[in-house]
């Protein structure tokens, strides 16, 4: 109903300014897929990649090489794949996610660090990646690390929370 009505109040105010709103909506999508198709090869080489990591064993050495740092800032060792895996993929995370929360229990204390992980993070890669590409930029200057610190800054909030 909602959409219908957002829908009617965009073709009134199209009719009310005497604007060619199916012209305006074909050019739109046209932009669109030029847009996804700009995309399309950087977010299939970052998916390939996730892939490659998860098949090869590295994302366990990661975990294996992440985990004393991380249960000295207090984060249970269960959650160190999902710290490495949410800023690359949403879907891989979420995966992630409801593994763990089936193996700890949604109550336990890895269950609520997870959840608050995943509720309150990014997927930085995914989101440069795609951003970046539909403007045409290849530099991304302080974008990643900021939003790395800020990651870590979240994971370690996490910890104290629960």
């Amino acid at each position: 109903m909602a959409v219908t009505i957002v829908i009617l109040g965009i073709l009134s105010a199209a009719a009310w300014k005497r604007l060619p709103a199916y012209d305006l909506f074909i050019n739109g999508a046209k932009q669109g897929l030029h847009t996804a198709l700009q995309v399309l090869p950087n977010l299939a080489a970052m998916l390939c990649a996730i892939s490659l990591m998860q098949a090869s064993g590295l994302m366990s050495a990661l975990c294996a090489l992440c985990a004393p740092a991380l249960e000295w800032m207090g984060l249970p060792s269960g959650v160190a794949p999902l710290v490495l895996l949410r800023p690359m993929s949403g879907s891989a995370s979420l995966a992630m996610l409801e593994r763990l929360l089936d193996q700890f229990g949604p109550d336990s204390r890895t269950g609520l660090i997870a959840s608050t992980l995943m509720g309150s993070s990014e997927t930085i890669f995914y989101t440069v990646c795609v951003y970046m590409s539909a403007v045409s930029v290849k530099g991304t200057g302080y974008a990643i690390p900021c939003s790395l610190v800020g990651a870590l800054a979240g994971v370690w909030l996490s910890t104290r929370l629960f």
